[in-house]
């Protein structure tokens, strides 16, 4: 059985949304997009590429696998992001059938996530699944019990408006595995929920 860990920024005051271009995600108002930039330094970037050495596969909501391979294959100068995000193997959870998946290594989990993702976790042997973005389906996976492990790359910022990593959940214990200070104020923080 494979587990479900989480790669995500957030903001002290928990926003996730947004955190890469001006554009990204402006659903319900959003102008803070783009909050993230800034803040990367060596450490940071180290820490980004010692999860992408790592064998495993992604998984997503439609529209974060839509936007985030949108966004970094579209790129003009050949990045490292781009060639793991093609390379990985994919699972895009989507409530339709119909969905189509324009990337190679991409398998669509179409209908109720907590059945589709459940099953794909009993089935599969691998490293974590990582999910990345895709703000809706961790936090059903959450109040499911399915994700077993959480790196948030926590902002010095509070934004005070915007979607939230865990919206209105009820209380998880977790426990602390690792932190790791950046130059630029960010905290990364390792954790593993209690089941």
């Amino acid at each position: 059985m494979s587990s479900i860990g989480v790669f995500q920024s957030i903001t002290l005051d928990g926003v996730m949304q947004g955190p890469g271009r001006t554009d990204e995600d402006t659903r319900d108002g959003f102008v803070h997009g783009g909050w993230g930039n800034g803040y990367q330094d060596d450490v940071s970037m180290g820490f980004a590429a010692e999860g992408m050495s790592q064998q495993g596969a992604l998984l997503f909501g439609r529209r974060t696998y839509e936007d985030l391979l949108g966004y970094w294959t579209s790129l003009d100068a050949p990045n490292p992001f781009a060639d793991v995000l093609v390379r990985s193997p994919k699972y895009v959870v989507s409530r339709s059938a119909r969905t189509e998946l324009a990337y190679p290594n991409s398998e669509l989990l179409a209908g109720d996530a907590i059945q589709t993702v459940g099953a794909l976790r009993e089935r599969l042997d691998v490293p974590p699944l990582t999910i990345m973005g895709s703000g809706e389906l961790i936090r059903t996976l959450h109040r499911a019990g399915l994700i077993d492990s959480y790196s948030l790359l926590i902002f010095p910022i509070v934004l005070g408006s915007g979607t939230r990593l865990f919206g209105d959940a009820d209380r998880t214990d977790l426990t602390l595995d690792r932190t790791i200070p950046t130059t630029t104020g960010v905290v990364i923080a390792q954790y593993t929920v209690r089941h």
